[in-house]
């Protein structure tokens, strides 16, 4: 397995893609922006693009989503139910922000929570993850977890969003830190961590840190 990434458009978001060399398939998380870029690490790989899995539907997780569609045809957009609306609202945002942006036609396919989303011979457990946003999920598999905006090296997705929710991260982040503390996080912004570290030392997960220590 391996796992590129490229940060993309003025939110600087981290698009993901997931590669099975072995069987020369990949997919795609969170295709923010800079469609040309994405489609360049795609062509490095030599694989062949089977999915779009998206965490969550904000403007900046989405926009290179039609670029993707152009290239290569009607690929799968995965995005769990509770934020199609998100979705559908993306371009009202982009031009609140006074951003460019491309609407992407509607979602295809659905994730829930307990799904496995796979490629290649890779499976990633779909865990619904909200706060940030109503629909927010996470791919947990092979050592990694695919995070989206819930979890971020020293800090937390922003709760104060349309639709977010702060007592949904709380929930969120505390069935979080129940996964391997070796677990290599890639966020939807910023570097990668691990959940231990961020158990150590993240302001945000102090006080369920604190409830882990003391389960144990």
């Amino acid at each position: 397995m391996r796992i590129l990434s490229r940060t993309v458009g003025p939110f600087r978001e981290n698009t993901y893609l997931v590669v099975d060399d072995m069987a020369g398939e990949c997919a795609v998380v969170d295709p923010g922006d800079e469609g040309g870029d994405i489609i360049a690490m795609i062509a490095s790989t030599g694989a062949a693009l089977r999915a779009i899995w998206l965490t969550h539907a904000h403007l900046d997780h989405i926009g290179a989503i039609s670029a993707l569609r152009r290239k290569y045809g009607p690929i799968p957009v995965h995005l769990h139910a509770l934020d199609q609306a998100v979705y559908a609202s993306a371009s009202f945002f982009a031009d609140q922000y006074g951003v460019p942006f491309e609407q992407p036609d509607a979602p295809d396919a659905e994730f829930a929570h307990g799904d496995v989303a796979r490629v290649g011979n890779l499976e990633f457990s779909v865990i619904h993850s909200p706060g940030h946003s109503p629909g927010h999920v996470m791919y947990y598999g092979n050592g990694v977890l695919i995070g989206g905006d819930v979890l971020f090296a020293g800090s937390i997705g922003r709760t104060d969003l349309p639709l977010a929710d702060p007592a949904h991260m709380q929930e969120t982040l505390s069935q979080l830190a129940t996964l391997p503390l070796d677990t290599v996080v890639y966020p939807g912004h910023g570097e990668p961590t691990t959940v231990g570290e961020e158990l150590a030392s993240n302001p945000f997960l102090n006080g369920i840190a604190n409830v882990k220590r003391n389960a144990n």
